[in-house]
């Protein structure tokens, strides 16, 4: 009798507990990116392979050899080229960066859409609000780039020679930090 007891004691237990993890699951708050809902409690590298807009920053990042640094905790703010933006650049050039030899060249590219910290939307407007309309942020790659308000609803990423990547999709939340959707490569010098 005590055998038993124990034995639906733990299916109880551990049918309460699944449920528990489901309904977390459930309720965690997901962003659509390019036709996958984006898990805030998965990283950066977990959330972006599944995004359809993202194949080409995906095929770049393991180019790169960046993905353990984009899995690691961070936290990373990531301003995300969609595969829009990739094809924007002069032909060519996206097969040119993803060979051996370019490494280096595709790194610096890569890690200049990267600021170490999570500045989420909110975040990046009150930078540019309490800075006049342009904040500077500094990138991994050690360059900066610079937000701006480019109307009342959005803001974008500018390199130095002026070049800017809207945000199209803002805060999506990963484990290890946040992403911006951004319609353009920008340029580190």
């Amino acid at each position: 009798m005590i055998s038993l007891f124990k034995k639906s004691s733990t299916l109880v237990i551990g049918a309460a507990a699944l449920a528990f993890a489901c309904g977390a699951a459930l309720a965690e708050k997901t962003v659509m990116v390019g036709g996958a809902e984006m898990y805030p409690s998965k990283n950066i590298i977990e959330n972006a392979v599944n995004s359809q807009d993202h194949t080409t920053l995906v095929a770049a990042v393991k180019a790169a050899g960046l993905v353990d640094t984009l899995s690691g905790p961070g936290p990373f703010t990531v301003f995300a080229p969609t595969n829009g933006a990739f094809e924007k650049l002069p032909e060519g050039t996206v097969p040119t960066l993803l060979k051996p030899e370019n490494k280096g060249k595709l790194t610096g590219i890569l890690t200049y859409h990267v600021v170490p910290g999570k500045l989420t939307a909110q975040e990046l407007w009150a930078m540019v609000d309490k800075m006049g309309g342009k904040a500077e942020l500094k990138t991994v790659n050690g360059q900066s780039l610079w937000i701006k308000k480019v109307s009342d609803k959005h803001l974008a990423v500018y390199d130095p020679a002026g070049h800017a990547g809207r945000i199209t999709i803002s805060n999506v939340l990963q484990s290890n930090g946040v992403i911006h959707v951004i319609d353009n490569v920008v340029q580190p010098n």
